[in-house]
């Protein structure tokens, strides 16, 4: 269902939010949905190309209207005709795609690896990019301060770097316009993507929710003071040091429910192809609570846009930190595992492994083009109907053998399991009923098996690979899709709550 807004949303004029413009990309093959404001009760004309649809605004002003799909092509104009008209020039029709996400996802192309190549070959006229500014707040948002933009050189500096090398796949492989919506966050944390109604209904996230609102009184208080401090300085004439504003999270990235109103709501209802998503790092230490929150956060998204379970692609985090050969407790392993969870609940849903790609001392690894490639490879095959090896290994199965071994299959292989640089498989590690994990010697059977052991385990009944902050692993499929980090025991975690 679509937001309604009262009060200040009454509007003598025609308007409509900023994610219609000129250059705009529209979804194709779907019906395309416009939205505005106008006088109440108005009759409301809206043309693309050949397709035109009226509609009344209803008592607060709004109107909602839905054209016909298209096939990608154009240039069009999009016109809506009410109490004046609005004209949108050289709109094309193709494939659009929400970026969103914390910083790894807002992270831009001129600091990516090979930014100035990259640069310098950022010229696709049918690709168009607009990014949503940052705005945290608890009032929900009917627009934004944006616009759309060809990608050029120069345009391309500040977007998403995964978003742009994701679409520029996609451009490159479809041969079709691609719009990209870039609205990610540094540092966002995944509550803040969802409104708090439907936290509250959950029933999950109280006293999280109560921490926040003892928050945000603290904080306005201190607001309070302060500008009653400031107020006095001024009576005063102004003499000695103005009172300093006191610095608040009220319109913050981790304030539940912020980022969807401020950030994501004044684009809900814009007809896309699906959501790429780049986020966890600021969730890492509560990753059993993401087990749930992640999953509601999609369905949610979904349920909000009204367009079906469209397909919604993350990217799980990278290897960070000090490597690590020894078996060790780890929050972001969790985390890992918890978004691996989510592809298992949800349909239409796929993640990217990127446990090969990380920066031990940079939580920003620069080599974006890599994971929007594995990202590219989900919506090529799942979304686009592309026959090419998409999904990274997953353990399937184990089997304990007479002689100490534990033998284990995996699916989602492509050609093959395949070790990089040393010709054993790394990063394995083994623990009997003491639940004491070592370091494993493994070997690779065949393209789908692998042989895991340790002499210090005489009988090994768990299992864990590339469980740790930054694993040294090296188990990929021969496409070279890194193999899943996953565990085989249900052993308490370190974020579980009951652990803290």
């Amino acid at each position: 269902m679509f937001a309604t807004f009262t009060g200040s949303a009454v509007r003598a004029e025609l308007a409509l939010p900023s994610i219609f413009g000129d250059s705009m990309v529209v979804q194709r093959d779907r019906p395309v949905h416009v939205w505005g404001w106008t006088r109440p009760e108005t009759s409301v004309t809206v043309r693309l190309a050949d397709h035109q649809v009226s509609a009344e605004a209803d008592a607060e002003g709004r109107f909602d209207v839905d054209l016909p799909a298209m096939p990608a092509g154009g240039p069009h104009e999009l016109i809506v005709e009410a109490d004046e008209t609005r004209t949108f020039r050289d709109v094309l029709v193709g494939e659009v795609w929400v970026c969103s996400g914390q910083s790894n996802m807002a992270w831009p192309v001129s600091r990516a690896k090979d930014a100035d190549l990259e640069a310098m070959a950022a010229n696709f006229s049918k690709i168009r990019i607009i990014s949503v500014p940052q705005v945290g707040t608890q009032e929900p948002q009917r627009d934004f301060q944006g616009s759309w933009s060809a990608v050029t050189p120069e345009s391309v500096q500040d977007f998403s770097a995964v978003g742009y090398f994701f679409g520029r796949q996609l451009h490159q492989t479809l041969d079709v316009p691609i719009g990209l919506i870039d609205n990610a966050w540094g540092g966002s944390a995944a509550e803040a993507w969802v409104p708090r109604d439907v936290l509250e209904a959950a029933g999950d996230y109280d006293s999280m929710l109560q921490q926040w609102d003892q928050i945000a009184e603290n904080d306005q208080a201190s607001l309070r003071r302060w500008q009653q401090q400031r107020q006095d300085w001024i009576d005063s004439g102004k003499q000695g040091p103005e009172p300093k504003r006191p610095r608040t999270r009220l319109d913050g990235q981790h304030r539940p429910a912020n980022l969807y109103n401020g950030v994501l709501l004044p684009t809900i209802g814009y007809s896309i192809a699906g959501v790429i998503w780049y986020q966890g790092e600021s969730n890492a230490s509560r990753a059993y609570q993401y087990r749930e929150l992640f999953p509601l956060m999609i369905q949610t998204w979904r349920d909000r846009w009204d367009q079906g379970n469209f397909p919604f692609y993350w990217v799980q985090l990278a290897d960070f930190k000090s490597e690590s050969i020894q078996p060790q407790a780890s929050a972001w392993a969790e985390l890992r595992e918890a978004q691996t969870m989510t592809a298992d609940r949800l349909d239409q849903t796929g993640q990217a492994v990127i446990i090969d790609s990380g920066e031990g001392r940079d939580i920003h690894p620069r080599n974006k083009q890599d994971v929007a490639k594995r990202l590219a490879r989900l919506a090529l095959k799942n979304q686009y109907g592309y026959d090419i090896h998409a999904d990274s290994p997953r353990f399937d199965s184990m089997k304990q053998t007479e002689d100490g071994r534990v033998r284990l299959q995996f699916r989602d292989v492509g050609s093959g399991l395949y070790t990089f640089d040393v010709d054993r498989p790394v990063g394995f590690t083994v623990a009997g009923v003491n639940r004491q994990f070592h370091v494993a010697q493994a070997e690779l059977i065949d393209g789908k098996t692998i042989e895991v052991w340790s002499p210090e385990v005489p009988e090994p009944v768990a299992v864990r690979y590339a469980w740790a902050d930054n694993p040294i692993s090296n188990v990929q499929s021969r496409e070279g899709l890194p193999l899943t980090p996953f565990r085989t025991d249900q052993w308490p975690g370190v974020t579980e709550p009951d652990q803290n």
